[in-house]
């Protein structure tokens, strides 16, 4: 692997409710420098997403808010029609929501990040993405937006000058249009195995095999672990160590040691 690469590690966490713990988030948070919090459209509640601001702040990992469409039944993965203004007004209020939560335990929101259909459709469409932009510049412009590596929507941002985090996936399979390929084909999750080759291939090329065996280059900025993927748990330690023994620098914002 190459010494040459710096990246965040971010995982979507707060995925859970109420009085149920959140084991798997505390057995993640080790090993990422960011997390993603559910704001409640897709998982989430108040209980829930204090304790995960908690974990967050004891393992000194940046956090971000993690709004999706209003789809509690779905998880959040299913497309809805609306309008910008419509879209612009669900994610502001996810947005302030966790941003106030998170500052009144001293802390600083640090990025914005789509959950599900959400981002996919971002990384594709013009409306909604813009929506997004529009939000996170209204409410605090110097936050930043993670989205998919080399999409649309990070070329919106930068030509408003929000921050744009170039995301890619360990646990997903790519098509050749480097857009994640969909949840509903068996190959859409890499097993544990098929995720570190994944990582070796970021980290060595910045680049990824897609479907159809074809070597893709992209941008890296952060690299994502879904905590509902089997075995995130040790996912996340293998990326954790496999980036350290490479001598990749991880987030130089996270001064959090295992």
């Amino acid at each position: 692997m190459s010494s040459l690469l710096t990246v965040d590690i971010n995982c979507d966490l707060g995925e859970n409710y109420g009085k149920r713990s959140p084991n798997q988030d505390a057995l993640i948070m080790p090993y990422i420098s960011s997390c993603n919090i559910a704001c409640g459209f897709h998982s989430g509640d108040p209980v829930t997403i204090t304790k995960t601001i908690e974990l967050a702040k004891q393992h000194n990992v940046l956090i971000g808010a993690h709004p999706s469409f209003p789809d509690l039944q779905g998880f959040g993965r299913r497309y809805m029609e609306m309008s910008q203004q419509e879209v612009k007004a669900m994610v502001l209020y996810q947005i302030a929501a966790l941003k106030g939560m998170v500052e009144a335990q001293g802390l600083k929101l640090h990025h914005v990040k789509p959950h599900g259909a959400l981002y996919n459709t971002c990384a594709i469409n013009t409306t909604y993405a813009l929506a997004i932009i529009d939000a996170v510049e209204e409410i605090d412009a110097s936050l930043k937006i993670y989205g998919l590596a080399d999409s649309l929507f990070g070329q919106l941002a930068n030509s408003r000058d929000i921050s744009f985090c170039h995301e890619v996936f360990i646990d997903r399979a790519y098509e050749d249009n480097l857009q994640l390929r969909n949840r509903r084909y068996l190959d859409a999750v890499l097993s544990h195995d098929d995720a570190i080759k994944q990582l070796e291939l970021f980290v060595a090329k910045r680049a990824v095999r897609t479907v159809s065996d074809s070597i893709k280059s992209l941008s890296i900025d952060s690299i994502c672990i879904h905590s509902d993927t089997p075995d995130a748990v040790e996912i996340a330690k293998s990326i954790y160590l496999n980036l350290l023994k490479s001598k990749v620098e991880i987030n130089t914002n996270r001064s959090g040691k295992i």
